[in-house]
């Protein structure tokens, strides 16, 4: 990216418009929009609430936004210590393959190391080959023999399914 002004920064409670648009790019990308329901107040209330869920790094090319990383606490009983976990890192379309989404995935790396985190870890589509290779790249592994569970509100609401 030589030659463009990069700047990483946490978000702050102005740009919670531009995010929630990088968001719904994602989600576009992933194919995953019927599943976007974030708003401009959720956003508000998970980065600026009285009890963050979650943390954001906007990044911006000659000032203009380019891409962006969320991520939040996580912990592990193993090692009895915090992780940090990578929700979502996105990078506008052209704006990839300069080294955008590596600086941002180091911030974080970085944030993790700083605050003694025992794990960074995310997920990805596994359709993405283009940031699986990325992440390989990274010197991350892939954790095949773990499967992600989930359950959605409709389920928590009648005690998880369980009956």
């Amino acid at each position: 990216m030589c030659g463009m002004n990069i700047t990483l920064a946490p978000a702050t409670p102005d740009e919670i418009p531009v995010l929630l648009d990088l968001i719904r790019e994602l989600a576009r990308f992933e194919k995953l929009e019927h599943e976007f329901t974030a708003t401009a107040e959720s956003l508000q209330a998970a980065f600026f609430g009285p009890q963050p869920a979650a943390e954001a790094l906007l990044a911006r090319v000659d000032g203009e936004p380019a891409g962006y990383a969320i991520y939040f606490s996580t912990f592990s009983s193993f090692t009895g210590r915090a992780g940090l976990w990578l929700d979502d890192l996105y990078v506008q379309p052209q704006f990839r393959k300069r080294g955008l989404g590596r600086r941002l995935i180091e911030a974080v790396a970085g944030l993790a190391a700083e605050r003694g985190c025992a794990r960074f870890e995310w997920i990805a589509l596994d359709w993405n080959e283009r940031a699986l290779d990325f992440y390989r790249g990274l010197g991350a592994q892939t954790l095949d023999d773990w499967v992600l569970l989930r359950i959605n509100p409709a389920e928590m609401s009648r005690g998880g399914g369980i009956s």
